[in-house]
């Protein structure tokens, strides 16, 4: 398989439950955690691993059940966002403790599920972590109460949708042709779909929409409601967001949220870019995070 733009040595750790995540580990210097969404994968941060890793040391799992990480049914693995965090946890555990990496000075870079797991893991190790990071994503109980765009309403709550992601990878190809308003390379494009090529290996694209937390009696909100009124501990800490503007999930509703509780952070909009934005705007992503960083 193709994988343009990623030239990268794989490492896998191995859970106390058999589980193994993959991830990437480049370069050297201050630590960098890059942590992708759904339905993408450590590809998705290619471009900013070869714009830092001569600086700064990137560690960019993939999630379980996501890129090449193990995709176990769900006899072997809960696919809910406390084991998520749990997952990151025991992952940032390892890099420290076994890896050499230091315990401090990271900096946080997240997009997509990856701010809800990102952060969720940072409000609890705050001093490991300097500067931040925020591409169009959330980690707050939704702005917009119980709205949903209609096709993730569609794969979260019933079953023809679930059957559709799982059944014709609909989820994916549908976020790289909605989720981007440059056309992308069709060989970047198929490397971001080849490690959901059948119905087992997408269950966990069918498992993060079903997860999406929304009232109080969904599995994850209490931790989305909890790290949300912990965010503030990062009230001092330099953030930069990048936000693609024609996102049909994490909108204009979600990048005021930020600004509301970061008004200090340096903010860039990107009239010409959707979702995936560092695939729309790495050009002029890549090179501000790297002046960020130091």
């Amino acid at each position: 398989m193709s994988l343009p733009g990623f030239a990268f040595q794989s490492r896998h750790f191995t859970h106390a439950n058999g589980l193994k995540q993959h991830f990437i580990d480049e370069g050297s210097g201050s630590p960098v955690l890059m942590l992708h969404g759904n339905p993408s994968w450590s590809y998705y941060y290619r471009r900013m691993i070869s714009a830092l890793r001569d600086t700064h040391r990137c560690i960019v799992p993939d999630h379980i059940g996501m890129g090449w990480s193990d995709k176990p049914g769900d006899d072997r693995y809960s696919y809910r966002l406390q084991q998520r965090v749990a997952d990151l946890d025991a992952l940032m555990d390892h890099v420290i403790r076994d890896l050499g990496a230091p315990e401090t000075g990271w900096t946080l870079i997240v997009h997509d599920w990856g701010g809800m797991i990102g952060f969720a893991h940072a409000v609890r190790h705050a001093h490991r972590f300097s500067k931040l990071v925020v591409l169009n994503t959330g980690a707050f109980t939704n702005p917009k109460a119980l709205k949903l765009p209609f096709t993730l309403r569609l794969g979260r709550d019933s079953r023809i949708g679930a059957f559709l992601i799982r059944g014709f990878n609909a989820f994916a190809r549908g976020a790289i042709r909605y989720g981007t308003l440059r056309r992308m390379d069709p060989a970047e494009r198929a490397a971001l779909l080849s490690p959901y090529d059948s119905w087992a290996n997408r269950i966990s694209t069918a498992r993060f929409v079903q997860d999406i937390p929304l009232t109080e009696a969904d599995p994850g909100y209490a931790l989305i409601r909890d790290t949300s009124e912990q965010l503030k501990v990062f009230a001092d800490t330099p953030m930069q967001i990048h936000w693609g503007r024609h996102d049909f999930v994490f909108d204009d509703a979600f990048l005021a949220e930020w600004q509301r509780r970061f008004p200090n952070a340096a903010t860039t909009v990107y009239e010409d870019a959707g979702h995936y934005v560092l695939e729309d705007a790495h050009e002029r992503i890549t090179p501000a995070v790297r002046a960020f960083l130091g």
